[in-house]
């Protein structure tokens, strides 16, 4: 459901802080400009105790190749890059976004590949979980999404998308130290995690939309 107070009430005061010591030394991808909302369009991620239990190996151990690696508090997989949208247009881009998904099923992934990743300005480093079934299913969901960014004339997703789980990311380009030996440490970690086959089996449920401070849920049938 579309909460309550969006276009028609007067628009709101995001608070504005650059100040990057604030959020873990993370640099803001795009400037902040009152009335652009940061937009994201993903697939929320429930786990189970036990996949917190192999994080946390998997944490730790690469901890002992960068020592600056945060565990991921939340877990999702993208089904959009982050953009910019105007305040009017929020409630438009989630009744397209509404109407576009609803024809879908829920469906299983298996994520059990790792994997690292940096963002596209090399400011940060994650160490994700690759999908390695499923991805048609995803890639229909990306095409009907990456249809309404194009009505609203916002990027849309990358063209070879590797679609993964972050578990843990750090601030800089730390690819050199995580690749190679590390991730296949990391890799023979999950490999060998108990019950990991079933642990790294995700049913979907719903995609969601972030848009600035506002969450909007599109249940999966």
């Amino acid at each position: 459901p579309v909460p309550a107070g969006l276009p028609g009430d007067p628009e709101p005061e995001e608070a504005v802080s650059d100040d990057s010591s604030r959020h873990g030394g993370r640099v803001r991808g795009f400037p902040h400009e009152r009335g652009n909302w940061a937009t994201h369009v993903y697939l929320p991620c429930r786990v189970q105790e036990e996949f917190l239990e192999l994080l946390e190996l998997l944490v730790s151990h690469a901890r002992t190749y960068v020592a600056s690696l945060a565990a991921m508090e939340e877990f999702h997989l993208s089904l959009s890059q982050c953009v910019v949208l105007r305040y009017h247009w929020i409630d438009p881009f989630i009744r397209s976004l509404k109407e576009r998904l609803a024809p879908f099923h829920r469906f299983f992934c298996v994520a059990d590949q790792v994997k690292v990743y940096t963002n596209q300005n090399k400011t940060r480093t994650f160490i994700g979980l690759e999908v390695s079934a499923g991805h048609f299913q995803l890639l229909e969901l990306v095409s009907e999404v990456d249809r309404v960014l194009e009505e609203f004339d916002l990027p849309m997703f990358y063209k070879d998308p590797s679609f993964h789980i972050s578990l843990a990311w750090c601030v800089g380009d730390m690819s050199g130290r995580l690749e190679g030996q590390c991730l296949r440490e990391l890799q023979d970690i999950v490999d060998g995690f108990e019950d990991s086959a079933l642990l790294l089996h995700v049913q979907w449920e719903q995609i969601r939309c972030k848009s600035g401070n506002k969450y909007f849920s599109f249940p999966l049938r």
